[in-house]
């Protein structure tokens, strides 16, 4: 039986960027230095198929610090912690390793600095996100007010208009925290915001891919996770540009294949917590199916490696 054809445009850049890679080997280098079991607190990355590795590996994944026993070293995940956690750990005398990605630091550096010259902070981000809290757990309570769309600022109760500042979560769509940030400015026209836009690269980088290829397909698939915040903005951002079907996948087996029935072209990305093999996964489930010719959309390359904190590098 002849399968029927179909284009699959697989976006470039997608799956892993530079602060998901260096998170995971800092759980393995962690594993190779001290031996199993490793605690690791919060997912190291939003991915089911990494942390199930990582596990089976003798990685224990914990909620809260007081899970993890004081003589076996701890690490924190790639989303940053609040201020509270590591001077906890250190309480305790506990071996840490911080993985939060270096771009996040970033941010919190930012927060902590604008505090300092006494401005109350903004941070756009989602409620309840891994980030969101540790970044606003940089400063005291109160000092960081959480807006995550337009609609939230007119009820901003803020201490001194003129002295505001504002930092986003790195993971946002850049289209939607732009129409916050217009928000922001109309309302507190001297709000200072961050010298370099606080979105990070490789999250600019994929939806800017998925915007060049969406409107060439006629379904696009982004393999990620639920609770991947960059996973769902490249979902939305695949609608947005013009594709009538966007949807996320965990794995080749969540794909429906009822809803691309009759379809001639599919878009495929991944979040930066999506590992290749089941990007190639989603790839060989189209192969099954039809005869595939597969073209590359690539809008950026990426370089960037960031290094695993020295501590991992000394021997034991």
């Amino acid at each position: 039986m002849n399968k029927p054809a179909l284009t699959l445009y697989l976006a470039a850049p997608r799956g892993f960027c530079a602060g998901v890679d260096r998170a995971i080997k800092i759980v393995e280098m962690a594993l190779e230095k001290w031996g199993a079991p490793v605690y690791v607190r919060h997912e190291i990355v939003h991915n089911k198929y990494v942390v199930d590795d990582l596990r089976a590996k003798g990685a224990v994944f914990v909620e809260e610090l007081e899970e993890c026993p004081a003589d076996r070293p701890v690490i924190f995940s790639a989303h940053g912690v609040p201020k509270a956690v590591p001077a906890e750990a250190a309480r305790r005398e506990m071996v840490y390793v911080d993985a939060t990605c270096p771009l996040v630091s970033k941010v919190h550096i930012e927060a902590a600095r604008h505090s300092e010259n006494g401005l109350q902070m903004v941070m756009i981000g989602h409620a309840g996100h891994p980030e969101t809290i540790g970044t606003m757990g940089q400063l005291p309570d109160g000092e960081v007010l959480l807006v995550e769309t337009p609609d939230d600022v007119p009820g901003l109760t803020v201490r001194d208009p003129d002295q505001l500042a504002y930092v986003t979560q790195t993971t946002l769509s850049i289209d939607d925290t732009a129409d916050v940030v217009a928000a922001l400015k109309d309302r507190f026209p001297n709000i200072v915001g961050p010298h370099k836009e606080d979105i990070c690269y490789a999250t600019t980088n994929r939806q800017e891919a998925v915007k060049a290829v969406a409107p060439k397909c006629d379904a696009l698939l982004v393999v990620g996770a639920p609770n991947s915040s960059n996973s769902k903005r490249l979902v939305e951002v695949a609608s947005k540009a013009g594709c009538a079907y966007a949807q996320l996948v965990q794995r080749a087996t969540d794909i429906d294949w009822r809803a691309l029935d009759g379809i001639k072209t599919v878009g495929v990305t991944a979040g930066a917590s999506a590992p290749d093999v089941l990007i190639q996964e989603v790839i060989d489930a189209f192969r099954d199916r039809y005869d595939t010719t597969v073209e590359v959309v690539e809008t950026a390359k990426e370089n960037v490696e960031f290094k695993v904190p020295r501590v991992l590098r000394e021997p034991a």
